[in-house]
């Protein structure tokens, strides 16, 4: 039994009965229920599509992929079921509002989505679909999913252009209403080979020369959609929100890191609400207020403002502490005392430096007109593919430090700011212990 669904982005996709099963299964259809974008649909009203929408069509670019692979031939002793399915398959694990709570310390979430999918794919349901099409089949399609497979086309779901990238931007840039997406999609796909890695012997997605500058396009649409979209200034200070209230939950024992697991995003928040609820009427926490406070503020965008932005050119690139990045205990003691400066209760202050390193990463093997094959590493290739080259550049345009505050708007001085992100841990816990004022 097959199924067409109608998309807005790839038109129509055709789902086989196999695909059906797992689609109807309830464990896919949560997806339906977490936004892709997490929070940016505050910011961009457009923006309430779902990872259910995403895999669907994840799952339409890898039947294209494979269908031009076979056609020439290139499938010829492999068995690509695994690669057809894990499309829909690869984002079954992910947490309420997408990403957003990945940048939460590992110590207070379970593991990474792509960790959690082993777990989804256990549902009575899924399991007995994909065991009808071959009996290691969870196995196989874990494996995948988690980036070990042995399967030669492993490219298409996790790599330097994989699928998921593709349709991520395709569709992000079309529901949050801006150009910056545009991927010269059919050249990409149409490029696309199996070749011998000439250092190991084995097999691996690649591209051909052709393809390069619509790689290229890949990589520059995702720079864009993280300068203007996923590292927007709004939609950054809705996500430290959220990320806030979820870590003081966990941090006060108002929910449980397994609790996390499996949730649709308004139901976290309700479980979110409730429970913080229940701990303000017992009148034990002030953290338990401080959470629905902080849901209430979310349900009716009250966002934190901007006290200070930095843009990360203004920063000597390897000077700022790690501690600055990271979600730690120390970043919240920092956050709490900058909030007494400011005359603030604790817990309404928010320090806020997105990264993404990998944001260029090329691992990938390129066929030259004449057969040569070479691998594309980080740097490019002069007179190949320019644009990794600039890669370090690209991306400190993109990051932005800034520092937020709940309720009235504060005005800090972006360079006492930058005197303080650019001290070590050490340093800063000395500070924190001596009582003086961190910004200076």
């Amino acid at each position: 039994m097959r199924t067409t669904i109608r998309d807005p982005i790839w038109n129509t996709i055709v789902l086989d009965d196999t695909a059906v099963r797992i689609v109807d299964s309830p464990a896919f259809q949560r997806l339906r229920y977490i936004k892709q974008l997490g929070l940016a649909h505050l910011v961009y009203p457009g923006a309430t599509h779902t990872r259910f929408d995403h895999a669907l069509g994840v799952y339409a670019l890898a039947a294209r992929a494979i269908r031009a692979l076979d056609e020439r031939g290139e499938l010829a002793g492999l068995d690509p079921v695994e690669s057809r399915l894990v499309p829909l398959l690869h984002d079954i694990g992910h947490y309420p509002f997408s990403h957003a709570l990945e940048e939460l310390e590992d110590r207070r979430i379970p593991v990474h989505h792509e960790s959690l999918a082993g777990r989804f794919l256990g549902d009575g349901e899924v399991r007995a679909a994909l065991e009808s099409v071959t009996p290691d089949g969870l196995a196989r399609i874990d494996a995948l999913i988690r980036g070990v497979s042995s399967n030669p086309l492993q490219g298409l779901v996790s790599g330097s252009l994989d699928l998921d990238k593709i349709e991520y931007l395709k569709r992000d840039a079309r529901f949050c209403g801006v150009p910056y997406g545009e991927v010269d999609v059919d050249r990409l796909l149409y490029s696309l080979t199996l070749l011998e890695d000439p250092a190991t012997g084995r097999l691996e997605v690649g591209v051909r020369q052709k393809g390069v500058a619509a790689l290229e396009s890949l990589l520059f649409a995702k720079y864009q959609m993280y300068r203007n979209v996923y590292w927007h200034h709004a939609v950054r200070a809705a996500t430290v929100l959220y990320t806030r209230a979820v870590g003081d939950a966990l941090d006060a024992g108002l929910i449980r890191p397994d609790e996390l697991v499996g949730k649709t995003d308004e139901a976290l928040l309700y479980l979110l609400e409730t429970r913080a609820e229940a701990g303000a009427d017992a009148g034990a926490s002030v953290a338990a207020r401080r959470v629905a406070a902080f849901v209430e503020a979310i349900h009716a965008r009250r966002l934190p403002k901007r006290a200070a932005e930095v843009v990360a050119v203004e920063l000597e690139r390897e000077a700022v502490g790690d501690w600055v990045v990271q979600d730690s205990p120390l970043k919240r003691r920092v956050e709490d005392r900058l909030a007494r400066e400011l005359g603030l209760d604790p817990g309404l202050v928010f320090l806020d430096y997105p990264a993404k390193p990998a944001m260029f990463q090329l691992d990938l093997l390129v066929e030259l007109g004449g057969g040569e094959r070479v691998r594309l590493g980080p740097a490019g290739r002069s007179g190949l593919i320019g644009l990794p080259g600039i890669a370090d550049e690209l991306y400190h345009t993109a990051r932005v430090l800034r520092l937020f505050t709940m309720g009235e708007r504060r005005a800090v001085d972006g360079a006492a700011l930058k005197v303080l992100v650019r001290r070590p841990a050490d340093n800063v816990t000395a500070a924190l212990a001596g009582g003086g004022a961190l910004l200076v």
